[in-house]
């Protein structure tokens, strides 16, 4: 049986105006998503992946229309949320939910956690009034909180903790797809496993769909199915994980996967790939391959066109590099331009 399409987005764009000038007007746009497509199916978790400023947490954002796209179109469960009005938006988003990266900063400082959840389950009033305690109590204790810390305000709660009651808040409205932005970064790395282990569990128990967003490849291969890699605004990989982090088919991908720390003393040491030069800027992007460069791979062609997505494994690995229109190459074999 085939898998059902939850999230299709086609085309995407996110352009934000720089404003100059005595009239200031509109001088020039920060390219922050660029033409991006890909679908997420019912029940997986799809992880986006890039250095800071590729664009992985304004694609999230744009998803949800907390920035209107300048381009595109979002298809959410059959529905295409760019035609939705702000109103239809709001009771939407019932269904699609986040979870930010700053657990600090995400909850209000002065409610408690039965007030947070509270005005969570009204504004799309999932519960009746009456039952509203009795669900928060329960929403707690599936991540992991006691009742009796029902009445606590956020300060008292440590960082783990903290985001446990952001993950009970998404929950609270039953939605289908929730948006993890960074949801672990701003953690100590043994609760990270905690929480990657709950929102595992979670999406076990309420079949849950997750767009993981995270700069951390190690995070990522603990959760996700499939994995799109992000580069100034643009993608050039998707494949499901086993295929990436074994046969990584962009140079960009393969660098990133060459600073993951091993922990494995009888694994054989990978040779670290060091680019070169910083990323160039979302403003003036560069002509033809955004990533040519800082590849050490380049040819003359990658600086004049742009290389579309190349499917290999039939349409489960896809890549955006010239050198693969023929097939899966071995970067070893090909000699390196630094």
């Amino acid at each position: 049986m085939s898998k059902k399409a939850l999230l299709e987005v086609k085309n995407l764009k996110q352009y934000f105006p720089i404003k100059g000038g005595l009239f200031g007007r509109t001088v020039n746009h920060v390219k922050a998503v660029d033409d991006v497509s890909f679908t997420v199916y019912e029940g997986e978790t799809v992880s986006i992946v890039g250095e800071s400023g590729c664009g992985k947490s304004t694609t999230g954002r744009a998803i949800l229309r907390l920035d209107d796209p300048t381009a595109g179109q979002i298809n959410f469960d059959g529905e295409d949320l760019l035609a939705l009005s702000k109103t239809k938006m709001r009771k939407k988003r019932k269904d699609l939910q986040i979870i930010f990266q700053d657990p600090y900063a995400s909850l209000n400082p002065r409610q408690t956690v039965s007030q947070i959840l509270e005005e969570a389950l009204a504004i799309q009033n999932v519960v009746p009034p009456n039952e509203r305690r009795r669900k928060i109590v329960e929403l707690l204790e599936t991540v992991g909180i006691g009742a009796h810390q029902i009445d606590r305000h956020p300060h008292e709660f440590s960082g783990g903790q903290r985001q446990r009651v952001g993950i009970a808040r998404a929950l609270s409205v039953n939605p289908k797809l929730i948006i993890c932005d960074e949801a672990v970064s701003a953690l100590d790395v043994s609760i990270q496993a905690q929480v990657l282990n709950l929102l595992k569990d979670l999406q076990r128990k309420f079949q849950l769909t997750y767009v993981f967003i995270s700069h951390d490849l190690g995070v990522v291969r603990h959760i996700s199915d499939r994995i799109i890699v992000m580069y100034l605004g643009k993608i050039v990989e998707i494949a499901d994980k086993k295929s990436l982090f074994e046969n990584p088919q962009h140079p960009y991908t393969k660098a990133l996967l060459s600073a993951i720390p091993s922990t494995n003393i009888t694994e054989k040491k990978k040779e670290r790939i060091l680019l070169k030069g910083d990323i160039p800027s979302p403003i003036d992007p560069p002509n033809g391959c955004r990533f040519h460069t800082r590849c050490p791979f380049a040819i003359e062609r990658c600086a004049k066109e742009e290389p579309k997505l190349h499917s290999l494994n039939g349409d489960i690995h896809q890549a955006a590099c010239h050198l693969i229109e023929d097939g899966p190459v071995d970067f070893s074999k090909i000699p390196s331009n630094y």
